[in-house]
């Protein structure tokens, strides 16, 4: 004889876990994804600039024959020094007015030019020519050059810094994919006799 079972002895099976406690799990999950996401993004926000601050200062080898040009030559007169600016060939996106660069022009003969960095051989400091004296001078420390950028007076040690130049057509270029320096540009010159100390000469010149 088959007893009719009741319902209240034969449950369906269901979960264990009270409704609330898995909406509770559920919410914690979704939190913590949320919470990962964040962090991913305030991660990669903040390593791509390092990475790229980092990675910056390797460039390739091309980039550093970067040959601009300062204008026309005839922007420069023969015997005359004049103050020529152009755009940093290697800049960076946030450089802003910085990747813009000063350097003096002198005009030696119709086809021979000397290109100086501005900045003193000293410390840095921006130096600036003076025509009635003719002599490169630097207000920081009271560095003085000669014309031809040779060393006259004051601490620095040297002469100026000069630029690679060439003249392309009627404009005159120059090699500024770096900035000179003793270490890319200056050459022991040999003098016959020695130098002339008494004009300050320096045997060590860009």
């Amino acid at each position: 004889m088959n007893i009719p079972s009741h319902p209240e002895e034969n449950p369906m099976p269901q979960s264990h876990a009270p409704a609330e406690d898995r909406l509770t799990v559920s919410r914690r999950w979704l939190l913590l994804k949320i919470g990962i996401a964040f962090n991913a993004v305030v991660g990669l926000a903040i390593t791509v600039p390092v990475l790229k601050y980092l990675f910056a200062a390797v460039k390739p080898d091309a980039a550093y024959k970067s040959w601009v040009s300062l204008g026309p030559i005839a922007d420069f007169p023969v015997g005359e020094t004049r103050l020529a600016k152009f755009t940093n060939p290697v800049r960076l996106s946030w450089d802003g007015e910085t990747s813009g660069v000063a350097c003096w022009v002198r005009r030696v003969a119709e086809r021979e030019f000397q290109v100086f960095a501005i900045n003193c051989a000293h410390l840095g400091c921006p130096v600036r020519w003076f025509p009635q004296s003719q002599l490169f001078m630097c207000p920081c420390h009271g560095g003085a050059y000669y014309a031809d950028g040779s060393r006259a007076s004051g601490p620095p040690e040297r002469g100026l810094f000069t630029y690679d130049a060439r003249i392309v057509g009627s404009t005159l270029q120059i090699d500024a994919g770096q900035m000179p320096t003793l270490s890319n540009t200056a050459k022991l010159v040999q003098l016959d006799g020695g130098h002339d100390r008494t004009k300050g000469d320096s045997p060590c010149r860009g």
